[in-house]
């Protein structure tokens, strides 16, 4: 079972390089976001980055249950 916590601290605060997809076992999503970021020598990091801000918010205030349900049984890879 993930928590939403230390997942929405790692969007925030690492979103750029997928750490909190890498977290909740989103492999290819945390490739892709790891690669964006690597592959334009961090100029797409920024995107990448406002994704993982908005990812972070969003498991943030969702229950404990909502998260569950969609992020860990659901597995929605994006937002």
């Amino acid at each position: 079972m993930k928590d939403k916590i230390p997942a929405g601290l790692l969007a925030i605060l690492l979103g750029a390089f997928g750490a909190h997809k890498f977290y909740l076992g989103y492999t290819k999503e945390a490739v892709i976001m790891l690669l964006v970021t690597v592959l334009t020598c961090g100029i797409g990091g920024a995107v990448m980055g406002i994704i993982g801000l908005v990812e972070g918010i969003l498991y943030l205030t969702k229950s404990d249950e909502e998260f569950q349900a969609t992020y860990v049984a659901g597995h929605k890879g994006w937002f």
